[in-house]
């Protein structure tokens, strides 16, 4: 192989890497993330976006620890405000969606009961996210304890360590589950119905769930997604997902 060609493999393989961009998602966004990819590339077609997916909170130490990642889409506020003010991050966090949280059973519930609902009998256990690593599980515990339901069902409670893993239990394992609303609007998920195996956890009982995006690294590339998710069609999907849009 001369020089030339060993030059021009060295610029193509450079190229190649410039034009792929590696982002963190909060588990919560892993169903709205596809379509807001999918409508990215149009516009950007020569961009290749890598998503890797984890609690908030894993997502966070792996940020801290090295990993390679352009931008940071948390479940909250927290993560990328401890990022930025140790350095980590490039950018302030903006909020790109605010989350929801919802109760979920593949069973027929009495969603009119409420919190009291979780009290029943018949429920013997309760997916929730772990509040260490998951927003949502902050989230959910702290609208157990305002509505005064915690000491009474917290032995019933099944920790997932993201949300969707939480969305998993609830499914599979345990009788109702507490999740991010988001989850709700895929294809997958349409078999089950408002009110029969679905319903909004009363917003007065948790903080707002604001979601935060940060830069981690600076390119052209970097920055067009970023603004993108910040974007009049990107609100569009996160709102067609179940979030509110700033």
């Amino acid at each position: 192989m001369d020089f030339r060609c060993a030059i021009t493999i060295v610029l193509m393989t450079i190229s190649l890497e410039a034009s792929t961009i590696k982002i963190a998602v909060a588990a919560n966004v892993s169903y709205a993330i596809d379509p807001l990819i999918k409508e990215f590339n149009i516009l950007y077609p020569d961009t290749k976006v890598q998503v890797i997916l984890g609690s908030s909170g894993k997502l966070t130490a792996q940020i801290k620890y090295g990993a390679p990642y352009a931008i940071f889409m948390s479940a909250n506020m927290h993560y990328p405000e401890t990022l930025y003010k140790e350095k980590h991050a490039l950018t302030k966090p903006v909020v790109y969606a605010q989350g929801r949280l919802a109760y979920f059973s593949p069973n027929n519930q009495d969603f009119t009961k409420g919190m009291r609902l979780l009290q029943d009998k018949e429920i013997d256990k309760i997916a929730i996210g772990n509040p260490k690593t998951a927003p949502y599980g902050i989230a959910g515990v702290e609208a157990l304890k305002n509505a005064k339901v915690y000491e009474s069902i917290k032995d019933k409670l099944v920790f997932g360590e993201s949300i969707s893993q939480t969305l998993s239990y609830a499914v599979r394992v345990t009788d109702i589950g507490l999740i991010a609303k988001s989850l709700l609007f895929t294809p997958r998920m349409a078999q089950y119905k408002e009110g029969v195996h679905w319903a909004d956890v009363n917003a007065s009982l948790y903080t707002p769930i604001q979601q935060g995006i940060v830069m981690l690294k600076k390119s052209e590339e970097i920055k067009t997604f970023y603004d993108f998710i910040l974007g009049k069609k990107a609100k569009e999907i996160f709102r067609a997902y179940g979030y509110i849009t700033p």
